[in-house]
C-alpha cells in the first residue's frame, strides 16, 4: 500500500498564511460572508417560526443545510477542478445573494408559504456546497503548500469569528431594521468577496506547471471513483474517517440541544446562561487558532490530529455528565479548541496529500465526510437524547467517537 507524505515543510513564523495578501484579503471577505450566512439564519429562523411554529420545518432547516454537503461536496469539487474555483464560488455566493433577496420579498410581502420556505432553505444549503469546497482549493493556490497547515487552521478560526459575530449582528439588524429590510442589507456583506474574485490573480491559469486533465463532472458518480481512487493514500482514507465519524455521532448536532443543557445545569438565568455556553464553545475555537498560530506548535501529523480528537470525544464526555455549571463551562471551552485543531489538521492533511489531479474531488469527499455526515448526529444525540435524556446521549455519541478513533490510533 502506497503511504503519501504525512505533513508538508513546517514554517516557523507565526500567523504565516498571513504574510500572503491574497490570503489576507481572502481571510477578511471569508469572515464577513460567514458572518451573512449566520445573519440569515437569525433572521430567516425566527420570522419562519413565528409565521408556521413547525418543528417539522426546524428541522428540514437542519437537514437542507447539510444534505447537500452528503450528495454534492464531491461533484462541487470536480466543478472546482474542470472549471475555475473562483466562478465556482461566485456562483455560491450569487445563490447566497438569491436566497436573502427571496426571503426579503416574501416578508415585504407577508405572502411566505411552507413550500416557498423549505425551497429557500435548499437554495441556501446548495450556495455553501459551492462556497466551501472550491474555498479550499483557492487557499492551496494563494499560500502553497508551506503555509497551509496555517492557513486551514485561520480559515477555521474566521469561520468561528462569523458563528459568534454573526447572531450577535444578526439580532441587532433585526431590532433596528426589521426582518425584510434586515435580510435585504444582509446580501451587501456577501459583495466584497464576490468583487474581490473578479480579478484575485489564482486559480487554474496562474497555477505553474502542467495542468492536470479537467475530467467531466459525473455528479454521485463521483463519490464512487473517489473512494477508490484515494483508498491506497492512507493518510487521506485515515483523516477522511476521523473526520466523518465526528461528524456522523457528534457533529454540530449538541449545539441545539445547548438550551436543555443550560436548563439542567440551573445556573442563574437559562437565557444568559445557554448564551454562555455558546460563546465557551466558539471561544474556544477562536483560542485555538490564535494560540496554535501564535505559537506555532502541533504540525500537521496523522497520529497528533487522532490524539486530538480522543481528547475532544474526552472534553465532551465531562461536559456531558457534568453537575456543575462551572465546569461544564470549561470544558465546553476545551472542546472549542480541540474541535478546531484536531479538525484543522485533518483537513491540512487531506489538502497536503491530495493528488495534484484529483484534489478538488479528494477535499470534496473530506468535506462531504466533515460536513455532510452532520445530517445524521441529530438522531445520535436529538432522537436518542429524547429516549435517554441529552446528557447520556452526548456521551455516548462521543464515546462511539472514540472507538473509532482509537482504531485509527492502533492502525498509525
Amino acid at each position: 500500500m502506497t503511504e503519501a507524505p504525512s505533513s508538508a515543510p513546517s514554517s516557523p513564523r507565526s500567523f504565516a498564511a498571513m504574510r500572503h495578501s491574497g490570503f489576507r484579503a481572502q481571510f477578511i471577505t471569508y469572515v464577513l460572508s460567514m458572518m451573512a450566512d449566520n445573519i440569515e439564519h437569525v433572521i430567516s429562523y425566527w420570522v419562519v417560526f413565528q409565521k408556521f411554529h413547525s418543528p417539522a420545518l426546524g428541522g428540514f432547516a437542519v437537514l437542507s443545510h447539510w444534505l447537500p454537503f452528503l450528495l454534492f461536496s464531491v461533484a462541487s469539487g470536480a466543478l472546482a477542478e474542470r472549471f475555475d474555483p473562483r466562478r465556482v464560488i461566485q456562483v455560491g455566493m450569487g445563490l447566497f445573494i438569491l436566497a436573502s433577496l427571496a426571503w426579503g420579498y416574501f416578508f415585504i410581502t407577508d405572502t411566505l408559504q411552507m413550500w416557498q420556505a423549505m425551497l429557500i432553505l435548499v437554495i441556501h444549503g446548495c450556495a455553501g456546497v459551492l462556497w466551501q469546497t472550491p474555498n479550499q482549493m483557492l487557499i492551496y493556490d494563494i499560500v502553497g503548500p508551506q503555509d497551509l497547515a496555517s492557513a486551514v487552521r485561520l480559515n477555521a478560526m474566521a469561520r468561528y469569528t462569523g458563528i459568534l459575530v454573526g447572531p450577535a449582528v444578526g439580532g441587532a439588524i433585526l431590532l433596528a431594521l426589521g426582518p425584510a429590510h434586515g435580510i435585504m442589507l444582509n446580501t451587501v456583506f456577501y459583495l466584497p468577496l464576490v468583487l474581490w474574485l473578479i480579478k484575485a490573480p489564482y486559480g487554474p491559469r496562474f497555477r505553474k506547471g502542467t495542468p492536470p486533465p479537467r475530467r467531466a463532472v459525473r455528479g454521485l458518480a463521483d463519490i464512487v471513483n473517489t473512494m477508490r481512487d484515494v483508498r491506497q493514500h492512507t493518510v487521506i482514507v485515515a483523516m477522511t474517517v476521523l473526520a466523518g465519524a465526528a461528524s456522523f455521532f457528534v457533529g454540530n448536532a449538541y449545539s441545539s440541544q445547548m438550551p436543555g443543557f443550560a436548563a439542567e445545569l440551573g445556573h442563574g438565568d437559562p437565557g444568559v446562561s445557554y448564551s454562555m455556553l455558546l460563546a465557551a464553545d466558539a471561544a474556544g475555537g477562536l483560542l485555538a487558532g490564535l494560540a496554535l498560530e501564535g505559537r506555532n506548535i502541533l504540525p500537521p501529523r496523522p497520529r497528533t490530529a487522532i490524539i486530538l480528537a480522543l481528547l475532544w470525544c474526552v472534553a465532551l464526555t465531562v461536559f456531558a455528565l457534568s453537575h456543575s455549571y462551572a465546569l461544564a463551562l470549561c470544558f465546553l471551552l476545551v472542546a472549542g479548541f480541540l474541535e478546531l485543531s484536531f479538525n484543522a489538521m485533518a483537513q491540512s492533511l487531506v489538502q497536503i496529500n491530495a493528488p495534484p489531479d484529483m484534489r478538488g474531488r479528494v477535499i470534496g469527499l473530506f468535506n462531504m465526510a466533515s460536513l455532510g455526515l452532520r445530517a445524521f448526529s441529530g438522531i445520535s444525540v436529538g432522537l436518542l437524547g429524547s429516549l435517554i435524556g441529552i446528557h447520556w446521549s452526548l456521551a455516548l455519541s462521543a464515546m462511539a467517537t472514540m472507538i473509532v478513533a482509537g482504531g485509527l490510533l492502533a492502525v498509525q
